[in-house]
């Protein structure tokens, strides 16, 4: 199975309902844009990385919107489900292959819900998400800054986002990073199940990953991902491509819950790709908490009502433990922090 899927979404063009009111009584918000229709998907273009542009700051800012979100009745999802079944490593998949699988996954999700907001107003010619409503990629009382020329600085969200993504896809059409050449005379697992061995060489052990260890003494020993030819750092640049996820994922809640997500009642869909997206990161320790703090809320309350099910929070490793594995590795310790 390829890791590198196609992205795309599928339009929903119901009548939207009216919009929320908070529980203390105060009033109904102004209705915003609703867009005439969906854009079909289309696949994001490949280009160089900017890796050397991500940056971890962010900045407070005084953005004091209500937060409709964070309510529970405002926070359905448009499936049921436990999103463990989507997320937790089948037995006979290497481990490297499956988080590979999951990064494209939910980049792919990901990138449906975006396209919502750079869905163009034929009256004004722009985006939802322009230089204009967003003038910083801000969540609540945060604000995420992009390193230029060395320096972090205030870019807009649409800016952000365009760098994000293209240094995501980068990423997976990296073979480096994401190699989709089996390592010779290695039998090789797929996320798909499919087992094939390439012609004979010498095999490469794929011994237990031990994750107390740092990255730099796994290197060149035993790392998520050795057996299918993932470099050292796969497991590190999962967490980063997943906290720049999260970061893009934080902004549609704060900045565009309301307008457009709500007023085309596709706020449903945006909960069911967040919860997904979250119970990952968390079975898999991809996403640190103190980066969660935007949304903490509302993960708080799907971890209440149980959508993001016990196990996640637990984590991959100790799944491992409690069922007396040996695959990857079961570390008594949580893994390195993102």
């Amino acid at each position: 199975m390829s890791r590198r899927q196609g992205f795309g979404r599928g339009g929903n063009n119901k009548n939207p309902p009216n919009p929320p009111k908070p529980n203390n009584g105060a009033q109904t918000p102004p209705g915003g844009y609703q867009p005439q229709g969906l854009a079909a998907a289309s696949a994001v273009p490949q280009s160089a990385s900017v890796a050397s542009n991500l940056t971890t700051d962010v900045v407070p800012n005084n953005e004091d919107s209500p937060k409709y979100f964070f309510q529970e009745k405002y926070a359905p999802l448009n499936v049921k489900g436990n999103f463990l079944t989507l997320c937790a490593c089948p037995k006979n998949v290497e481990l490297g292959e499956w988080l590979a699988h999951q990064i494209v996954e939910q980049y792919r999700l990901l990138h449906g819900m975006l396209q919502v907001i750079q869905e163009v107003n034929t009256v004004t010619g722009l985006p939802l998400c322009n230089e204009n409503t967003c003038p910083t990629m801000s969540a609540g009382r945060l604000t995420y800054t992009w390193l230029v020329d060395g320096r972090a600085a205030k870019i807009s969200a649409p800016k952000f986002i365009n760098r994000v993504e293209k240094w995501i896809v980068s990423k997976i059409h990296d073979p480096v990073m994401f190699p989709t050449e089996p390592i010779q005379g290695a039998p090789h697992t797929f996320a798909s199940g499919d087992v094939a061995t390439p012609p004979a060489s010498t095999p490469i052990p794929a011994g237990p990953t031990n994750l107390n260890a740092s990255l730099t003494t796994l290197a060149g020993q035993d790392w998520i991902g050795k057996s299918s030819g993932f470099p050292p750092t796969f497991y590190k640049d999962c967490q980063g491509i997943m906290k720049q996820m999260f970061r893009c994922y934080a902004h549609l809640y704060h900045g565009h819950w309301l307008d457009p997500f709500w007023h085309i009642n596709r706020h449903e869909m945006l909960n069911m790709c967040f919860v997904h997206f979250v119970t990952v990161a968390k079975y898999y320790k991809l996403v640190a908490e103190k980066e969660m703090e935007p949304m903490q809320p509302l993960i708080d309350l799907f971890v209440k009502q149980e959508k993001i099910p016990p196990e996640a929070i637990a984590g991959h490793w100790a799944s491992q433990e409690a069922a007396g594995s040996s695959v990857a590795a079961a570390p008594a310790a949580n893994p390195p922090p993102a």
